[in-house]
């Protein structure tokens, strides 16, 4: 895979031995559920091993019990599954923090389970803190592409 950022090296081992937790919040997505775990095991994450952690928000659907059966039985391409649950709902952030607290990983990142964003689009946010440019990345669906931060130092001399 070569990337904007890359010309034309190739980056698909860059991830190699680290692993991504893919922290997925999920609330009465019986609809979506299965279909977005696919398409993140499909992804290839620079070949990071991909831990999927799952937590149901007391969905009042048959969420939950989907989350179990992918556990039970995870797809090619994601390494281990884990799946909490909350007796009530308590919020997309408490969710998060749920799954945070699970998390294995050498880097997480945040996917919803109602197909609003793309997995697809991971490779490429992923790829700035795996050649060592980036601590942090965040993504924005408004921004149109890579973009940097000024440095805050630089910005206060």
């Amino acid at each position: 895979m070569t990337t904007p950022w890359q010309g034309s090296v190739d980056t698909t081992r860059l991830g190699a031995g680290k692993t991504i937790s893919v922290l997925m919040p999920v609330y009465n997505e019986e609809r979506t559920l299965e279909t977005i775990v696919q398409r993140v095991a499909a992804v290839d994450l620079h070949g990071l091993d991909k831990e999927l952690i799952l937590v149901d928000d007391a969905s009042r659907d048959a969420s939950l019990a989907l989350a179990r059966r992918v556990a039970e039985n995870p797809p090619e391409g994601i390494t281990r599954v884990i799946v909490d649950h909350h007796e009530r709902n308590r919020g997309k952030g408490a969710a998060v923090r749920t799954a945070i607290g699970h998390m294995t990983g050498d880097f997480a990142v945040i996917q919803d389970a109602d197909l609003e964003y793309a997995p697809e689009d991971l490779p490429e946010l992923l790829l700035p803190l795996l050649d060592g440019r980036a601590d942090a990345v965040f993504g924005s669906r408004f921004l149109g592409g890579p973009h940097r931060v000024l440095y805050f130092w630089h910005y206060m001399a």
